[in-house]
C-alpha cells in the first residue's frame, strides 16, 4: 500500500501546531507535570540504590522507603545547614541597613553631584521601582508555598514510581511494536545511564565549586563566606546563568561591610578564575560525560526552560533535552536533530560534497 506524500508546507504547519499545542499542555499542567518531572528524575536516581538494597534480601517496599529516607536525610542535612547559616546572618541585619543607608546616602551625592538629579527626585524614583516591585514579592511568596506543596508530593511521587517500575517499562515495551523492543531497550538503558551520570556530575560538580567558592571568599576575610560559598554553587546548577548571579551576592556584602573595592575585585577575579576551572574542567570531565550537549543548545533550552517552568524549568531542562538526543539518534528520520544538539563539530561541510558529487554527475552525463 502506498502512502501518500504531502507537500512540505503542510507537513510543517502540522509540526508547528503539535508543537504548539505540546508547549500550551505543559504550561498549562504545569503545576502537575513539573512534580513529576522531578519526582522521575530522583526515581530514576534511586533506582540503582533500591536495586542494592533488594539484593541484602530486602523487601521492595522497605528498600524503596529506605532509598527515600536517605535522600531525604541527605536533603535535610543541607537545608539545616543553609538555614543555620541564614539564621546567623539575619542577627546582623540591623548593622548592615545601617551601613548600606550610608552606601545609599554617599550614592546619591555623587549622582547629584555628576548628572545633577537631586535627592528627592532619586527618593521618588526608588519609591516607585518599590511600588512596583510588590506584584513581583507577592507572585513570589505564592511561587514559594506552591514549591512547598509540590515538596511534599515529590517523595509520594517518587516512592510510587520505584513501587510500579515493571508496570511501567512493560507498558513502554508493549506501546511499540516487538521488532522495535531493542531499539526501545537501548533507549530506556542510555537513558538511565546518562539521567543517573548527570544527576550524580552535578552533585559533584556542585560540592567542588562550593568548596572553592568558601575557600576563596574566607581568604578575602567575606563575612558568612561559607554561606555564600554553597549558595554560589547552588545558583552554579543553573547552567551559565547562575554563575553570574552567584557573584552579586558576595560582592554586595563585601560593599556593605568593608571600605574600598580591593576585596570586590578580588572577589569578581576569584569567581572568574572558580568559574573558567567549573566551564573548561569539571564540567566536561564531570558532568557532560554522559550528556553531550553542546553550549549553544544549552544555552536556548534554559532559556526556553526558564521561560516555560521558571526556575524548575531550567534545571530539567538539560537532562530532558539529553533524553531527546537519545530518542533522536535512534530514530532514521530524527537523527540530524540529534547530531544537531550534540557537541560533535563535523571537519567537512556535507553540503560542498553533496554540491561536487552532483557536478561530476552531470559533467558525466554531458
Amino acid at each position: 500500500m502506498q502512502t501518500k506524500q504531502y507537500p512540505f508546507f503542510i507537513q510543517s504547519t502540522v509540526v508547528l501546531f503539535g508543537l504548539i499545542l505540546f508547549v500550551y499542555v505543559l504550561a498549562t499542567l504545569s503545576d502537575i507535570l513539573i512534580p513529576l518531572a522531578f519526582a522521575a528524575f530522583i526515581a530514576i536516581l534511586l533506582n540503582r540504590l533500591v536495586n542494592k538494597l533488594e539484593r541484602f534480601k530486602l523487601p521492595k517496599i522497605v528498600a524503596i522507603s529506605v532509598a527515600l529516607l536517605i535522600a531525604t536525610v541527605f536533603i535535610a542535612g543541607v537545608f539545616y545547614f543553609l538555614s543555620s547559616q541564614i539564621a546567623s546572618f539575619g542577627a546582623t541585619i540591623p548593622a548592615l541597613k545601617i551601613k548600606f543607608s550610608h552606601i545609599i546616602n554617599q550614592l546619591q551625592m555623587w549622582t547629584f553631584k555628576h548628572f545633577g538629579i537631586d535627592t528627592q527626585r532619586q527618593a521618588t524614583f526608588i519609591k516607585d521601582a518599590v511600588n512596583n516591585s510588590k506584584g513581583l514579592v507577592g507572585q513570589t511568596i505564592t511561587t514559594v508555598l506552591g514549591l512547598l506543596s509540590v515538596v511534599l508530593l515529590i517523595p509520594v511521587y517518587v516512592f510510587l514510581m520505584l513501587l510500579y517500575k515493571t508496570l511501567i517499562i512493560n507498558f513502554l515495551y508493549e506501546v511499540f511494536s516487538e521488532e522495535n523492543s531493542v531499539r526501545v531497550a537501548e533507549i530506556l538503558q542510555e537513558t538511565k545511564s546518562a539521567i543517573q551520570s548527570y544527576i550524580v556530575g552535578l552533585l559533584t560538580e556542585t560540592l567542588i565549586v562550593a568548596i572553592m567558592n568558601s575557600i576563596a571568599l574566607l581568604l578575602l576575610d567575606v563575612k558568612y563566606a561559607i554561606l555564600f560559598g554553597v549558595i554560589g554553587a547552588l545558583l552554579n546548577m543553573l547552567p551559565y546563568i547562575g554563575g553570574l548571579i552567584a557573584i552579586a551576592l558576595p560582592v554586595l556584602m563585601a560593599t556593605v561591610t568593608k571600605d574600598g573595592y580591593s576585596t570586590q575585585l578580588g572577589i569578581i577575579a576569584a569567581y572568574l578564575v572558580i568559574q573558567f576551572i567549573d566551564n573548561n574542567i569539571l564540567v566536561p570531565r564531570i558532568v557532560s560525560s554522559k550528556v553531550q550537549i553542546n553550549a549553544l543548545v544549552s544555552i536556548v533550552v534554559v532559556l526556553l526552560g526558564g521561560a516555560l517552568w521558571g526556575i524548575s524549568g531550567m534545571f530539567l531542562s538539560i537532562p530532558f533535552i539529553a533524553v531527546l538526543k537519545i530518542v533522536f539518534d535512534r530514530i532514521d528520520d530524527l537523527k540530524p536533530w540529534g547530531k544537531l544538539f550534540g557537541d560533535t563539530v563535523p571537519t567537512r561541510n556535507i553540503g560542498h560534497i553533496w554540491l561536487r558529487r552532483r557536478q561530476r554527475l552531470s559533467q558525466s552525463q554531458m
